[in-house]
């Protein structure tokens, strides 16, 4: 449902939209919706969204959005993302309120991974 001045959707760059697509349907299990060659959408993800052709990906240390997925077993995720073609770029570490770890996709748009585990560092 959508609701009044919430946040509802999310646009990213992606250099190779068949590479993101691949990746987030192995690695989450999306489904994507193409909308013309330049364009795909993503639904039921915490919050919807898309990916549009671009030269370059979303970066935290450039500036860009961090999103952030959660995960009940944070290991398991870094290694179903790594071995579905995924970048870990800052390996899991401790924050206050829990453990994440951040990763690159094939386009190159940066994602962090949390969970309330702590023992996660430890693995």
């Amino acid at each position: 449902m959508n609701e009044h001045e919430k946040l509802n959707y999310v646009e990213l760059g992606a250099k190779d939209l068949e590479a993101t697509k691949r990746f987030f349907s192995s690695a989450f299990g999306w489904t994507f919706i193409d909308y013309g060659p330049e364009y795909t959408a993503f639904s039921g993800q915490g919050l919807d969204g898309g990916f549009f052709k671009a030269d370059t990906g979303n970066r935290a240390d450039s500036g860009g959005a961090l999103l952030v997925f959660y995960s009940a077993d944070l290991t398991s995720t870094l290694n179903k993302v790594v071995a579905c073609g995924g970048e870990v770029v800052r390996p899991i570490f401790e924050f206050p309120g829990g453990c994440r770890f951040h990763f690159i996709e094939p386009s190159g748009n940066e994602f962090a991974v949390w969970s309330e585990a702590r023992s996660a560092v430890n693995r």
